[in-house]
């Protein structure tokens, strides 16, 4: 799906999968562990906010549901990892901040990726 596809869908319909995590990172395994959890996103195709923050765009609650499925997949066996869906239009309502300058909230891909 390209994004002048997504523009056609209503933006309440598209939705942001945002993950959040509270893994430990004191031993050598949980080291491993946090780095399973985070590559693992990445390929899921989720993009960094910030440090324990990710989100990815989905076109539907469909889509929506397979991606907490891929989540769960790699969910480390400690720590805490929260999913939030939110409606594109909510999204973009974001403010950012990064110092004392606002900046826009990041947009939809170009391209859908497949799982």
């Amino acid at each position: 799906m390209r994004l002048s596809d997504a523009a056609n869908l209503a933006p309440y319909k598209t939705m942001w999968l945002i993950t959040m995590f509270d893994v430990p990172v004191l031993t050598k395994e949980d080291r491993r562990n946090y780095t399973r959890l985070r590559k693992g996103l990445l390929r899921a195709g989720f993009l960094q906010l910030q440090f324990s923050v990710y989100a990815r765009w989905t076109e539907s609650e469909d889509g929506a549901k397979v991606v907490r499925r891929v989540v769960r997949g790699i969910l480390p066996p400690g720590g805490e990892v929260r999913i939030v869906t939110v409606t594109e239009r909510q999204f973009a309502k974001m403010e950012v901040y990064v110092g004392q300058s606002k900046t826009e909230a990041e947009a939809p891909p170009e391209q859908f990726l497949l799982l």
